[in-house]
């Protein structure tokens, strides 16, 4: 399959009328629905997935909506806002773009459309190690904050190499992926023949790969040598001594490891299962949240994503003590609906219900969003 196959190359609408359509998407489903008629089988197929049965991937959505929000009445949230500091910097609100791999297979223009969105809506973006467009490029087309997503594989050389180049292109932090030794078993990828597509690469990682390949179908043939099942805790702390930007360890579920990841250097959490697409039957991220909360006592800030669809999510998520949430598929529906300005209209949408639920629960402002939503008095 070639690029012109993954990317369908329509002729394009004029503003006026993509805007309208954009306007027309009054939920992240909606989004989704579109984003199906706009992608290959393949792309996807790889994008939606989730590990084995898939019930991780299914529960890390549906355990959002198991939560009641005991919402306070006769508070004046006439004046409301949504914004609060992230990584040092002003964001709109508690949200970040996840890490997501080959934006290319959304849209032509790939990640640099996804960081366009994203300064649009004033967010972060964390890039992935497995993106389509080189980190510089990216960059210099948005002037939203980014972070780098960092997995440590065979040769340690890739990832003091990508933590440098972060560095150098005024990244403001590092998420270290800490929960893939191996690559999960995805059937929907291996079925529908997950490869990378000709004209497009995981361009990050070459020039020091050795000239691996990346040839084969499903991504542990395809991209199998970017991870190592070889990676323990003194990683993690090789890479935090390696860089004076914040590290981030990604994909941490157990309070244990929490504490453990806090000790070893980093200086925050994201509380992962990589969107269901690893171990089927880790408990979804919502469950594990609390937990790591309490174990980490506010010494670093937590972040957490999967299955994060309403603004009344990232309410939830704030009320249990997260600092912030990451929302990843949502994103790449948004590319493929439309470019930038799709990824900006995602964002638009969780504002707008962060919004609405804020004011329902009895909350003007992001630091009055407390545990005593979620317990009834």
């Amino acid at each position: 399959m070639g690029l012109s196959e993954a990317v369908p190359q329509r002729k394009p609408p004029s503003t006026h009328d993509a805007a309208d359509d954009l306007r027309r998407l009054l939920s992240l489903d909606d989004m989704e629905s579109v984003a199906r008629t706009r992608l290959s089988e393949m792309a996807h197929a790889y994008f939606v997935g989730g590990a084995g049965d898939e019930r991780t991937l299914g529960q890390n959505r549906s355990a959002w909506a198991e939560i009641d929000i005991w919402h306070r009445v006769l508070v004046d949230v006439s004046k409301r806002s949504t914004a609060c500091t992230l990584f040092g910097r002003p964001s709109s609100m508690p949200i970040l773009a996840a890490p997501t791999a080959l934006h290319k297979l959304a849209h032509i223009e790939g990640e640099c459309a996804t960081a366009r969105g994203c300064e649009a809506a004033g967010v972060p973006m964390v890039i992935s190690s497995l993106a389509s467009t080189a980190i510089e490029e990216i960059a210099a087309a948005a002037r939203c904050p980014l972070l780098m997503q960092v997995y440590l594989g065979q040769d340690r050389a890739l990832g003091r190499d990508l933590i440098a180049r972060a560095e150098a292109a005024g990244f403001v932090g590092l998420q270290l992926t800490v929960d893939t030794p191996v690559w999960g078993l995805r059937h929907r990828e291996i079925t529908s023949g997950f490869h990378i597509p000709a004209g497009m690469d995981v361009v990050n990682l070459r020039g020091q790969d050795g000239g691996k390949s990346a040839q084969g179908v499903g991504i542990a043939q395809v991209l199998g040598w970017t991870i190592s099942p070889s990676v323990t805790w003194k990683d993690l702390e090789w890479a935090c001594g390696l860089t004076k930007l914040p590290v981030y360890a990604k994909g941490i579920c157990r309070a244990d490891d929490a504490r453990r990841a806090v000790d070893a250097g980093a200086r925050g959490i994201v509380v992962s299962n990589h969107g269901g697409r690893q171990l089927d039957g880790t408990p979804a991220t919502v469950r594990a949240l609390p937990g790591v909360v309490r174990a980490v006592d506010g010494r670093v800030p937590v972040l957490v994503d999967g299955g994060i669809r309403r603004g009344v999510d990232v309410l939830r998520a704030i009320a249990i003590g997260a600092t912030a949430v990451q929302v990843g598929r949502p994103v790449l529906w948004g590319l493929a609906c439309g470019g930038s300005a799709g990824v900006a209209r995602c964002f638009e949408i969780l504002r707008e219900e962060l919004d609405r639920a804020m004011a329902l629960a009895g909350c003007a402002d992001v630091a009055s969003i407390q545990a005593d939503l979620l317990q009834q008095g």
